[in-house]
């Protein structure tokens, strides 16, 4: 393992741990640069928690080393508490099912007024 893949393996184990829910997507929430990516926003922001995300189409790095270490192929990636939750399909459908709201909001602090 190269000193590089060692650092952004790092990097990506901090990001994790920092941040309650991570979204590691393509663009950003603001302009998601595909479907699946939108799609995802649009599930989180309807929740109305704050999350954090990291744009993979920055970081090269990232992109090509969390699938290893997360041992899912595909972006987005939705982060709750340390753990992988899915890609935009499990997402939705945990979204449609209210589920995404309730483990969201267990971690989660609701925004100040």
């Amino acid at each position: 393992m190269t000193e590089q893949v060692r650092d952004t393996e790092a990097l990506i184990r901090d990001q994790i741990a920092k941040h309650a829910v991570l979204l590691y997507m393509k663009g950003t929430p603001q302009f998601p640069q595909c479907g699946f990516s939108a799609r995802a926003v649009e599930a989180l922001s309807q929740i109305g928690r704050p999350f954090a995300y990291v744009n993979i189409l920055e970081n090269q790095d990232i992109r090509t080393i969390l699938p290893q270490i997360a041992n899912w192929p595909t972006f987005p990636q939705l982060w709750i508490n340390g753990e992988l939750i899915g890609g935009s399909d499990i997402m939705m459908d945990m979204f449609q099912k209210g589920e995404l709201k309730s483990l969201i909001e267990e971690c989660s602090p609701a925004p100040e007024a």
